[in-house]
C-alpha cells in the first residue's frame, strides 16, 4: 500500500485562437499524498486554475485541449477514462471549489436542490434524506438559518454566502481529493477561519488531499505542508512550506514574498510596498530561455537558455541558473 494519492508527470495543455497556441501549463510534474495540503501559488494568469481544470478534466475544448502527460489518481491515469467514467469520479471521489460561484451554481434551481442532487447522484440517497444531508452541510459551512436559506435561489444570496454553497457541494461526499481555487474568496475573516478550520477536519479525519489554489500566502502558511510555486505555465519552485518561506530560492518567489504587507516594511523613506517590476509574458511569444529574465534582477547572460526543474540539497525544486 501507498499513501501516494495524485501523481502528475509531463502535463501539458494549451490553448488555441487566431493569435496563436498558449501552453497555460506547459510539461508541469506534482505529486500528492493522502493528508496532505499543497499550496500552489503565483500571479493572475500563471497556469494554476488551469491545472485544476486539466485534473478535472473540465477544460474547455475548443479552444483549450489537454495535449500531454499523465494525471495519475489513485493510480488510474485520469486521461484515459471515459467521459462517463470521469463523471462518476468528479463530485465524489475529487471535488472542486471554483473561485466565481455565480459561474458553478445553476441559477434557476435553489441551493437545496443544487446540494441535494450531489448525494442523490453520488450516493443514492432518496429525495428527502438528500435535502435534509444539504442543509446539514450548509449549516457545516456557517450559512445561519440554514433550513431556511436553503430554500433561496443564488442570485439571492450574498457573494460569501454562494461561495459557502459551493464549499458545501464539493466537501458534501467527503472526497479523496479536493482541488480548493481560492475558496475564502469574498468571505469575512471569521467565516474564512471557519471554512479553513473544516477543510483541516476533513483532511484530518479522511485523509483527504488538498490542492490549495490562492494568492494569499498568508493562508498557504497557516494550511499547506507544501508550496509549488508557478510561472507562466511552469512550476519555477517546489519546497516545504517552512523552507520556501524561511529560505526562498527562485528570485520570482522571493518578489512574491517581499509583496507581502508588513507594518515594519513601510516607513518614510520606504512608503511604497514591494512590487515585481514589468508584466507576465504573453504566453504565445515567450522570450527564449527563462520565462523570467526580463523581470528578474539577477538576470545573466545564461538565462536566454532555459533552465530545469533541478532538485537541491535542501530538497527543494527550483528552476533557476542562479540557483544552480
Amino acid at each position: 500500500m501507498t499513501d501516494e494519492l495524485l501523481k502528475i508527470r509531463g502535463l501539458k495543455t494549451v490553448f488555441t485562437s487566431d493569435g496563436g497556441t498558449a501552453a497555460a501549463v506547459d510539461r508541469i510534474d506534482l505529486d500528492l499524498k493522502q493528508g496532505e495540503t499543497l499550496g500552489l501559488v503565483g500571479e493572475s494568469g500563471c497556469g494554476k486554475t488551469v491545472t485544476a481544470l486539466s485534473i478535472m478534466r473540465l477544460v474547455s475544448s475548443p479552444p483549450g485541449e489537454i495535449v500531454g502527460g499523465e494525471i495519475i489518481f489513485n493510480g488510474v491515469d485520469l486521461l484515459r477514462l471515459t467521459e462517463d467514467e470521469m463523471r462518476r469520479i468528479r463530485g465524489n471521489n475529487i471535488s472542486m471549489i471554483f473561485q466565481e460561484p455565480m459561474t458553478s451554481l445553476n441559477p434557476v434551481f435553489r441551493v437545496q436542490e443544487q446540494i441535494a442532487e450531489v448525494f442523490r447522484i453520488h450516493r443514492s440517497m432518496g429525495k428527502s434524506e438528500a435535502a435534509d444531508a444539504a442543509v446539514e452541510m450548509l449549516n457545516k459551512v456557517g450559512i445561519p438559518s440554514a433550513e431556511k436559506r436553503a430554500r433561496d435561489y443564488p442570485h439571492q444570496m450574498s457573494g460569501g454566502m454562494r461561495q459557502r454553497v459551493v464549499i458545501a457541494m464539493a466537501l458534501a461526499c467527503d472526497p479523496k481529493l479536493m482541488l480548493a481555487d481560492e475558496p475564502t474568496t469574498a468571505l469575512d475573516v471569521t467565516i474564512q477561519a471557519q471554512i479553513l478550520e473544516l477543510m483541516n477536519e476533513i483532511k484530518h479525519r479522511l485523509g483527504t488531499g488538498i490542492i490549495l489554489i490562492t494568492h494569499d500566502l498568508g493562508v498557504v502558511a497557516e494550511m499547506a505542508d507544501r508550496v509549488a510555486v508557478m510561472y507562466a505555465g511552469k512550476i519555477v519552485e517546489e519546497a516545504s512550506v517552512r523552507d520556501l518561506f524561511a529560505s526562498p530560492q527562485h528570485p520570482y518567489t522571493i518578489g512574491l514574498l517581499k509583496s507581502i504587507p508588513r507594518i515594519d516594511a513601510v516607513t518614510e523613506k520606504s512608503p511604497r510596498l514591494h512590487v515585481i517590476p514589468g508584466m507576465v509574458p504573453d504566453l504565445k511569444r515567450l522570450p527564449p530561455g527563462c520565462s523570467f529574465q526580463d523581470r528578474c534582477p539577477e538576470v545573466q547572460e545564461i538565462c536566454k537558455e532555459p533552465p530545469e526543474l533541478e532538485r537541491k540539497s535542501s530538497g527543494s525544486l527550483v528552476r533557476c541558473w542562479m540557483r544552480s
